[in-house]
This record gives structure tokens, sequence and C-alpha cells, in this order.
């Protein structure tokens, strides 16, 4: 059996954020409480849904403290704001750590504890009910956080997750406008992260059939414009494609899974404060190198959709070069290929790979198994930054 979940309503287009006072009173609230971060404030985007909740006579309270790759005193920070207020629905916009605090808000505003007490590899408690309503705004193409029911958080040296039903979007929505001021960095590194969740939700070992098809055309798209979108940011058309794929890919690693590439970028983030997609780019090409041959067929399948010549190539021949690509890329947006260009020293590696071993959710869903000398090995290559294909 394989289920598939997604937003009970999704609502895609340019220029969509006007549907967010229907969504509002469809849910008969009359209070939001809006997360959102400085750079989402700052770029204007706050005040243009802020501009439409007016219109709308819709009443709100805006929290901003927070920051990329939130630590649990942010988290718990913007829980106890929520708690104190009347809010009876939650809207996040902006990125990822954005998106990750609204929905972990949205559910814990009514259940007892702090954040840490609910999270996947520590915590004690169980969540029993949905919360609040929530409306997710992505502003990214990237992270797919407005279509996962997955919050995640910073801790000392990696990080760990809140992974519940209960955190799923009410409603999300994907306005492509949104994303057409986003900077070369952010776009590289959040594009890249949108093509890590579509391929490693088509290679996972709990892929099905609807997933497969919803990742592929998401590797087609970002593959096809993830370069224009980073050096030409002025090509709406591309942008609009980019916020399409990531839209894809999220749906699809939602109910397939991520695997390897995230379960060793885990540790980046947390130890090193990388930003999650740098962080999951870096390491993209040399978790592939590791797993391609248990998924020849599908990897041959991927180089295709990268826009790859592979009619002539055998399934190993296509696989190796689907894995280059993925270097190509993460060097062709100007993401560093090498975990030294971060500051991470070799002898950091034995920590990382400590770390790592731990996410055990994540790494049980590759395709290829990993011992804790497999996942050194992979760092240790990502350090040197050269792949060994052949």
């Amino acid at each position: 059996m394989n289920p598939f979940v997604s937003p009970q309503t999704l609502i895609t287009g340019e220029g969509v954020l006007t549907e967010v006072v229907e969504q509002i009173r469809k849910f008969g609230a009359s209070k939001a409480m809006i997360y959102a971060d400085p750079g989402v404030v700052k770029a204007g985007l706050v005040t243009r849904l802020e501009h439409t909740l007016q219109l709308g006579e819709i009443d709100y309270e805006l929290f901003t403290d927070v920051v990329p790759e939130p630590p649990l005193n942010i988290a718990n920070h913007a829980v106890q704001v929520l708690r104190k207020s009347n809010a009876d629905i939650i809207i996040g916009i902006g990125g990822g750590s954005t998106l990750d605090i609204a929905k972990a808000c949205a559910v814990l505003s009514s259940h007892e504890g702090k954040v840490e007490d609910y999270l996947n590899l520590t915590g004690t408690k169980k969540l029993v009910h949905k919360g609040l309503p929530k409306i997710l705004i992505p502003t990214t193409a990237g992270t797919g956080s407005e279509v996962t029911d997955i919050a995640v958080f910073s801790l000392d040296t990696t990080k760990d997750v809140i992974t519940d039903p209960y955190l799923l979007a009410d409603t999300a929505i994907v306005d492509y406008e949104l994303t057409y001021s986003l900077p070369p960095r952010i776009t590289a590194s959040t594009g890249v992260d949108a093509l890590t969740h579509a391929i490693e939700a088509y290679t996972s070992i709990r892929a099905s059939e609807l997933t497969d098809t919803l990742a592929l055309d998401a590797i087609k798209r970002i593959g096809k414009n993830i370069r224009t979108a980073v050096w030409n940011g002025s090509d709406n058309e591309a942008r609009k494609q980019m916020a399409l794929g990531s839209l894809q890919a999220g749906l699809s690693f939602y109910n397939a899974g991520v695997a390897g590439v995230h379960a060793l970028a885990y540790p980046l983030g947390g130890l090193f404060k990388i930003p999650h997609g740098e962080s999951n780019a870096v390491l993209l090409p040399y978790v592939f190198e590791y797993i391609w041959p248990s998924c020849l067929g599908k990897m041959g399948n991927v180089a295709e959709a990268l826009g790859l010549k592979v009619d002539h190539l055998s399934d190993r021949e296509a696989a190796i070069k689907a894995v280059e690509e993925l270097y190509n890329i993460v060097k062709d947006v100007g993401i560093p290929t090498t975990i030294k260009e971060f500051g991470i020293k070799e002898s950091d590696i034995e920590q990382l790979t400590r770390d790592a071993v731990k996410q055990t959710r994540l790494l049980a869903r590759s395709p290829k198994a990993y011992t804790e000398k497999d996942i050194r090995a992979v760092y240790g290559k990502a350090f040197e930054g050269k792949l060994k294909l052949n």
C-alpha cells in the first residue's frame, strides 16, 4: 500500500496571495498570527500580505523573530507568544524555517511543554490533536515545507525534527510572484534543495508510481531552469518553473521520504550553521556517488530528466553521467563543491559522522545501506572534492 497525503487545499498561480482572505473565512477565524522572517519583511512581501488582510478586514498580529535554521529557544519563544495571543489561525510566509516555525506553533499552542519535548530523536511527548488551522505561503522555490508535516530545528551540533500529520497545512498558497525577487544565492540554495528532494524521493525505498511521476517532472523543471533562475533572475518563466518544480518535489518527498543527503546534511547545519540548502547541495553528488549502483535504472532516468543524452549509454554509464551532472549543477549555480570551503577541517569529519549515524529515520530510506565507515568516507570525499566514478 502506498498512501499519498497532501494539504487539504493547494492554491497555485501568479497573484494568488489574495486568496488568503477567503481561506481565513472558510475556517471562521477572526484573528491571524503571521510568522515571517526579517528578510521577507524587508523584501516587502509581508506588506503585500498585510494589505490583502486589511482589505479583507482581517485582524492579525505579526511575529518576525525568526532566524534561518531556527534553534529551540526561538521556536519556544514563538510558541509562547502565540499562547498569550487570541489568534485563532496561523499564517506562515517565508522560507522553510519560517514555515516550520508556523507549523510547530499551530500545533503546540494547545499542547503542554516545549518544542524539545516533541522532537523525533529525543522527545518524550506525543502530539494528540491538531491545534489551530494553518495557511502556509512559501516565498522560496525550494524547501517544500508548505506541503510537508516536518518542522526542523537546530540543536547544539545537529538537527532534529517534529514530524506528525497534525503539522500538515490546511491550505498551501504557492504564489509564483513571491519568488521573483529572490537573490541569486538563495535561488541557488533553495533550488538545489528542491532538486535534492526530488532525486532522493525518486530513489527512496518508499517511492511509489505517483511520487515517481512528481519527482521526475520536478527534476526536469529544475534541471532545465535552475541556472537561468539563478543568473538571470528577471526571467519569470524560469522562476515559475522552479516554483512548480519545488512544489512537485515537496509533494513527492513528503510521501516517499528523503534519505542520505539529508541525514549527512543535518550535522553540517547543526554544527557549522551552514544553510540547509547549501548543506544538501555540497553533499548531493558525493552521496549519489555512493548509492548509484543500488538504483541504476532510476539514475538513468534521472540523467534523462536532467536533459542528458543517454540513448547510446548503458544503465551504468547513464547513472554516472547523472552524478556528474549533479556536481556540475552545484558548481554552476555558485555553491561550494567541498565542505572545506565552508571552513570545515578534516578533523571535524569524526564529529560529523557520529551525528549523522543518529539520523536513522532518514538513512533507513536509502536504497543502499550505510555503515559508520560509509558515512565517514562520503564526508571524506566531500572534503577532498573529487568524484571517483570509474
